[in-house]
């Protein structure tokens, strides 16, 4: 406000704010390409700062209880198992100078995620939790690292930030968000627009029964060749040493 005349209207007025600090402007339609990559660069600033040169992701269903029924409580203690394995034997504990390879990722909510991410706890290390919001809040577990743990609105970035410094993926028992992640990462390595990752599913015989893959082929939908993107595993040892049969090791530097 100045001695003139009275501009406190053009002070007060939305236009008026620093771009930065408008929330609504910043929330806007033409401001979505913006906030993309925002999303983007928040976490890339966090996850270079840690030193995270390459994960190991883990999805699984958010359903699964460590104290559930049947099988449950056997897939949440591989999860748990695996976390610990990986982080203390891949690189996420004991860092090549200030980087870290191999360190555990996940969608940062309960379930399976909360079991890995708790696995790495376990031994120490950090673990990284790609949160989403969704209609009914999913709350971050107890067990990713604080500094590591991120929220993201748009599934794009998120599934994004999960790809690109995958080195290996281990998908537990899941459900459509898990057969989204799953088919996502397969879908990048049939085309060739990642690099082939070796890929574990975990419990052979639940995934043979809600997907037929020989099906697939059979109907000329994928080749054959196709099924060697991934392998089956039935505890957390084996899973490791799988990926280790798949040459498992450093990830190339983000670019």
């Amino acid at each position: 406000m100045t001695d003139g005349p009275d501009n406190r209207a053009a002070i007060n007025s939305p236009s008026y704010r620093l771009a930065a600090l408008d929330q609504d402007f910043l929330l806007g339609d033409s401001m979505r390409g913006v906030r993309f990559l925002l999303e983007y660069a928040k976490a890339e600033e966090a996850l270079r700062a840690w030193g995270v040169h390459s994960t190991i992701v883990v999805f699984g269903s958010a359903r699964i209880r460590e104290d559930g029924p049947g099988r449950q409580a056997y897939w949440y203690a591989q999860a748990r198992e695996f976390g610990r394995i990986a982080s203390e034997r891949g690189g996420a504990l004991k860092p090549a100078g200030n980087i870290r390879d191999n360190v555990i990722a996940t969608g940062g909510g309960p379930g399976v995620m909360e079991a890995a991410n708790r696995g790495a706890k376990d031994a120490g290390a950090p673990s990284i939790g790609f949160n989403i919001t969704l209609p009914h809040e999913q709350f971050p577990n107890a067990y990713s690292t604080p500094d590591l743990t991120f929220q993201f609105h748009y599934f794009a970035m998120r599934k994004m930030h999960l790809a690109m410094r995958a080195n290996a993926l281990v998908v537990f028992p899941g459900g459509f968000g898990t057969f989204d992640e799953l088919f996502e990462i397969l879908t990048l390595a049939q085309t060739r627009k990642a690099r082939n990752v070796p890929t574990i599913l975990f419990d052979e015989t639940y995934w043979r029964s809600v997907i037929n893959f020989d099906a697939m082929v059979e109907a000329g939908m994928v080749s054959p060749r196709d099924l060697d993107l991934f392998d089956y595993a039935e505890s957390a040892e084996a899973a490791w040493d799988m990926l280790q049969k798949r040459d498992l090791g450093a990830a190339k530097p983000v670019t």
